[in-house]
């Protein structure tokens, strides 16, 4: 029997995505030495695809051309063909996005689809996905591969210029110089603001054309920045406009699984009715808290029903039994793409009541034309309150039959089988699920979400620390590295909020140790900001610093905020330097172009703001009336930190804030702390005061 070469290298691996390519015809290599060394010797060039599990179009083109033995063949022989895991290497899909961009004047994606010349790995052509024959206005692949080798042979000096040229404008990319800091930092906020409200679509929420997505950088920064800034105009929708009207949009929309709960990647329409089904972790921990935020400021129950459904999916769905939360859900199942979330309107009728399907045919627009290839993906088209208005309905009997009928869609559904679940456990995307559950926990309370925060924690500081060093990943009983700029920020971040809910010294105690591996591997000391890649990791063409968000914040703002908040709870001085030194590199950035550094912008805003630190000392049973009291009266703005008794602390500012009783409180601002507040009346009477200025 002939085994595939492939199957002797990518089966060797343990990510899902590298695994469900090791049967190819294609002689498939990880990225690696093995590979480069091939190309380099035999002068070929390098074929590098990139993508991911739940990505759909990856999916289209392993079947139209890298399962079709003719062209895997072209391949083989034209190319060393290098197969990359985006979520594993983040690095590489970093530069070559950035590269994609510079060769074809575009936005980049996935699968990403990159040729290399073999001696410094720059790349000559680019593009995504590719067909196996011309449509779509795309060529044909095996066109591609044929004519790219061509002009790699026989275009030298050409291609050689396009390389250089190439190599140039990367390596530029990092090198803006810091200016000085304004004066006032609600310059960046207002214009952050214009233009948002400049592309805003307010009849259906969020920000330009389709394709929509849910930029939680751009919602984050409405609440925390845009609402206490203001807005310019009176005729200008109001930062409270442009967040609730976009919130209450997408969870009404298909973008928002109705029947399950959680969010999908995005939406192909303006409506927010039809996404690409693939639903990612980071979207969802990131999203999930500002539901929760927007329940807390507006009181708005659907916010709150939309975080609880959200986190219950996280918990559920995504959580490893090793304690970790797995990274995405695929956009196909057995029966196609979203296959898995689509009905037929008779089969849903079937399945209810009569008096349910009254009412859910209309709320989720099952009387209407189906509105994806033949079959319906729900949306909410009647709102319960139009609902009872209509047909003279009580609003609970209203959410009684809906509430019932979902329950008969969820459990239809749990009955297909499922999308495939990609199980590499990601600490990025974990820091942002510890900061989610822990934020949206607190302020909801449920500990619940707060207990699953503090399992992954647990799981990240046993499994994927070793020596001092954090890993990146751990996936089939195997811990990956490296871990990145965004692993180290985005687990910070997850352990501050994981500490305002419930403070544990090791946490603390991998904070701080995280707070150094920045500072020493990966910051940049001569122009501030932090690298992507950590100083003694290999570097690729180019050593990458983003400042820009994407799908998620800026790694670069993210870390910011952690540490200039670590510093002042730690009283180390050089973490909150850093943070500083990291907003003043990235200005020329935010001015050029304020729309794309909204995670910055808020991250300045922040630094830029009096500093309030609330330490809360003594018994942990009297905690919960004394955070009630703080939340209840005090004003936006502080940290709180409710730290038991005979925790440890360290031997920095915090070992002076002692227990005295039950519980007592210490103001803080700077390295300064107030006297201790030590009684509930004592605590009504200085917040009374603290709210009057």
């Amino acid at each position: 029997m002939n085994v595939s070469p492939t199957v002797q290298r990518l089966a060797r691996e343990t990510s899902p995505y590298l695994l469900e390519h090791a049967g190819n015809p294609v002689d498939w290599y990880p990225f690696g030495a093995e590979a480069l060394e091939r190309a380099r010797v035999e002068h070929k060039p390098i074929l590098l695809s990139i993508g991911y599990l739940a990505c759909h179009w990856c999916h289209v083109m392993a079947r139209e051309c890298f399962e079709d033995e003719s062209i895997a063949a072209l391949m083989n022989r034209l190319y060393v063909n290098i197969k990359v895991d985006r979520e594993e290497r983040p690095d590489l899909d970093q530069i070559y996005q950035l590269a994609h961009s510079v060769l074809t004047g575009r936005s980049g994606g996935w699968p990403l689809t990159v040729f290399l010349e073999p001696e410094q790995l720059t790349p000559f052509f680019a593009g995504t996905y590719f067909p196996k024959m011309t449509r779509f206005g795309l060529p044909g692949f095996p066109e591609v591969l044929i004519r790219v080798e061509e002009y790699f042979r026989s275009s030298v000096s050409e291609r050689e210029e396009v390389s250089q040229s190439v190599r140039g404008i990367l390596g530029s990319v990092a090198r803006a110089e810091p200016v000085a800091r304004r004066e006032n930092a609600g310059d960046s906020v207002l214009l952050g603001l214009a233009s948002l409200t400049q592309g805003f679509d307010p009849r259906w929420g969020g920000f330009g054309p389709a394709p929509k997505f849910p930029r939680a950088s751009t919602l984050s920064f409405l609440l925390e920045t845009g609402l206490a800034a203001g807005h310019t105009t009176e005729q200008e929708p109001s930062p409270l406009t442009l967040l609730t009207t976009t919130l209450t949009r997408m969870a009404e929309g298909g973008i928002y699984d109705l029947i399950g709960g959680g969010f999908f990647r995005y939406s192909v329409d303006e409506k927010w009715a039809i996404p690409h089904f693939e639903k990612m972790l980071y979207d969802n921990a990131l999203l999930l808290p500002i539901y929760a935020e927007a329940w807390k400021l507006t009181r708005a129950t659907h916010y709150r029903k939309v975080a609880t459904e959200t986190a219950r999916w996280i918990l559920e769905t995504m959580r490893a039994p090793e304690g970790g939360f797995y990274s995405s859900l695929d956009a196909d199942s057995d029966s196609g793409e979203g296959g898995y979330y689509l009905w037929d309107a008779r089969q849903v009728e079937g399945l209810l009541t009569a008096e349910e399907w009254r009412l859910i045919a209309p709320h989720y627009g099952l009387d209407a034309p189906a509105n994806f290839e033949g079959r319906w993906h729900l949306s909410i088209r009647e709102t319960a309150a139009d609902l009872g208005t209509r047909l003279r309905l009580e609003a609970s009997a209203v959410e009684a039959r809906l509430g019932s009928g979902r329950k008969e869609l969820e459990r239809a559904r749990a009955g297909r089988p499922p999308p495939r679940i990609d199980s590499k456990i990601l600490v990025s995307a974990n820091g942002l699920v510890i900061a989610g559950l822990s934020r949206a926990g607190r302020l909801l309370g449920q500990e619940s979400w707060i207990d699953g925060a503090a399992q992954a924690a647990e799981f990240i500081r046993s499994r994927l620390v070793s020596s001092g060093e954090l890993q990146g990943s751990f996936c089939a009983g195997v811990t990956r590295g490296p871990a990145f700029l965004h692993d180290h920020a985005f687990l910070l971040t997850g352990l501050l909020e994981l500490l305002k809910a419930r403070w544990q010294s090791s946490w603390y105690d991998l904070s701080l140790g995280l707070a150094d591996a920045l500072l020493a591997r990966f910051e940049d000391r001569d122009r501030g900001g932090f690298w992507f890649t950590a100083d003694d990791q290999p570097v690729t063409l180019m050593r990458p610093k983003i400042w820009v968000d994407d799908a998620t914040p800026a790694a670069n703002a993210l870390a910011a905020r952690a540490l200039a908040l670590l510093g002042h709870l730690s009283g180390n001085s050089s973490y909150a330097e850093a943070a500083t030194r990291t907003i003043d590199a990235a200005r020329p950035h935010i001015e050029s172009d304020p729309a794309s550094h909204l995670g910055l912008i808020t991250s300045a805003w922040i630094l830029n703001q009096p500093e309030c630190l609330m330490i809360l000392r003594g018994d942990p049973d009297e905690f919960p009336r004394w955070r009630s009291a703080i939340e209840a009266t005090a004003a936006p703005g502080y940290s709180l930190f409710a730290i038991p008794v005979g925790a440890e602390v360290g031997q920095g500012w915090l070992s002076h804030c002692v227990p005295r009783g039950p519980a007592c409180l210490y103001v803080c601002s700077g390295t300064r702390c107030s006297a201790p507040v030590t009684s509930l009346s004592a605590l009504h009477t200085f917040l009374a005061g603290w709210a009057r200025t």
